[in-house]
């Protein structure tokens, strides 16, 4: 028997497991190939001062591409939302990169929220995970806001799919909208500043800030069970 000051298992199976562990290695491969392709074709991609260049070429129109494509990230999450965080930070500073990642992300909850409260529980259930739903359901509803705000806070939970859940809570649409932007503050302001350091090639503070954010949410994704079990 499992002793409780032993982690739950992260998959529920060896078929699991090794779902996963492949899945990985074919995306892993597929960005490395993706990436020599393109640093043969457009040399300059290698050349953060290059890429920085041209993605402000856009003007004016480069933050509302920004935000979009943050706000897309919550609803479809191809990407988890601090990468883009950081890109955020490299663009266009820890200040106006932290604020764009925060309203383009708060965007795109509002989104989840309102898909999920027009459609149901039937629409989060196919959307979200099993595991995401149990651990998370109704959490918002037994343990109150300052809950859901923990979980937003939290580095290494799914808080995309942690909007899909909430909106099927009884909460008012408006305060789990104030509770997406709050609980996220703190992990875009930290990945948002790596992003700054590494434009102005300060790699030592770059690393430093993005080793502390994996290292901190590699442990609550670990310890996940413990630190939520006495919210659910």
């Amino acid at each position: 028997m499992r002793g409780p000051w032993l982690p739950s298992p992260v998959f529920a199976s060896a078929k699991a497991r090794t779902h996963a562990l492949v899945t990985l290695a074919v995306a892993l491969a597929l960005l490395a190939a993706a990436s020599v392709g393109l640093r043969e074709a457009l040399p300059g991609l290698s050349d953060p001062a290059w890429l920085r260049a041209q993605i402000l070429s856009y003007g004016p129109l480069a933050p509302l591409a920004f935000v979009l494509a943050q706000a897309t990230q919550v609803v479809v999450a191809p990407i988890p939302g601090q990468v883009l965080a950081f890109v955020g930070g490299y663009l266009f500073g820890p200040v106006w990169g932290t604020a764009y990642s925060l309203v383009g992300a708060t965007v795109g909850s509002a989104v989840a929220f309102a898909l999920a409260r027009r459609y149901g529980r039937p629409y989060v259930e196919s959307v979200v995970t099993e595991e995401a739903l149990a651990t998370f359901d109704g959490l918002a509803d037994r343990e109150g806001r300052a809950a859901l705000v923990l979980a937003f806070i939290l580095p290494g939970l799914p808080d995309d799919a942690i909007c899909f859940v909430a909106g099927v809570s009884s909460l008012p649409f408006w305060q789990m909208v104030g509770i997406s932007l709050v609980g996220r503050v703190p992990g875009y302001v930290a990945v948002s500043y790596a992003g700054s350091r590494f434009a102005a090639a300060d790699y030592v503070a770059t690393s430093l800030v993005v080793a502390a954010v994996a290292v901190v949410a590699a442990l609550v994704y670990w310890r996940r069970e413990d630190l939520l079990g006495p919210l659910s």
